[in-house]
């Protein structure tokens, strides 16, 4: 089963709905007792950074979270979902993250409309199992104002270029974040989707 963190903040059913579409039981909860039994977990988010951390904390969702990250489940950050991953981010304010990888969260620069929102294309920089079978440069979906900034440049699996180049994609070990929407990218939003539940079921049947 696959765990998508309810803490008030993201369109969770849309992933939920995607998910079941590819055949994986998927299940929204805010309950620490689900999260940290599921054999995967997904962090949406759609807001800003420090509400969905406030939430997080008053949830007591925090060391759940890391406590999954440090078992090494397939764990999957989606769009503010993966901003989160990060030690501090930058929106209204410095605000600590989760702290799970080095980092800031930065807001683009200069005069390009922000938020950066529709298609986009992301070069994969270093191949990542979430990745597998995703062509680079392929189109995907973006809505934000803000991006992550690794302090360890191996984690960066994909970039996209916005004015300036930033990174898309992060990874380490079962570990990812992704920038986009793959719910509202089309087949191949849907196959990052499935990459995930594939090694959520890897895990679960380690021989199959």
């Amino acid at each position: 089963m696959i765990a998508i963190i309810d803490y008030g903040m993201g369109n969770l059913r849309s992933v939920q709905k995607a998910l079941e579409k590819l055949g994986y039981e998927a299940e929204i909860s805010g309950d620490k007792q689900v999260i940290a039994g599921a054999s995967g977990v997904i962090l949406p988010g759609v807001g800003a950074f420090k509400d969905a951390m406030e939430n997080l904390k008053e949830a007591g969702l925090v060391e759940t979270i890391k406590e999954v990250e440090a078992q090494n489940k397939p764990f999957l950050g989606i769009c503010l979902g993966l901003q989160l991953l990060f030690t501090k981010s930058e929106e209204n304010g410095l605000h600590q993250g989760l702290d799970i990888l080095p980092g800031r969260v930065i807001r683009f620069k200069g005069d390009k409309k922000v938020p950066h929102m529709g298609w986009n294309q992301a070069e994969i920089v270093n191949q990542s199992p979430i990745l597998k079978g995703i062509p680079s440069q392929s189109f995907f979906y973006f809505v934000h104002s803000y991006y992550v900034v690794p302090d360890d440049e191996k984690v960066i699996a994909a970039e996209t270029e916005y004015g300036e180049r930033f990174t898309s994609v992060a990874a380490r070990n079962n570990l990812f974040g992704i920038q986009f929407h793959p719910e509202k990218s089309s087949k191949l939003g849907l196959k990052i989707l499935n990459n995930f539940g594939e090694l959520v079921s890897s895990v679960d049947n380690p021989g199959h």
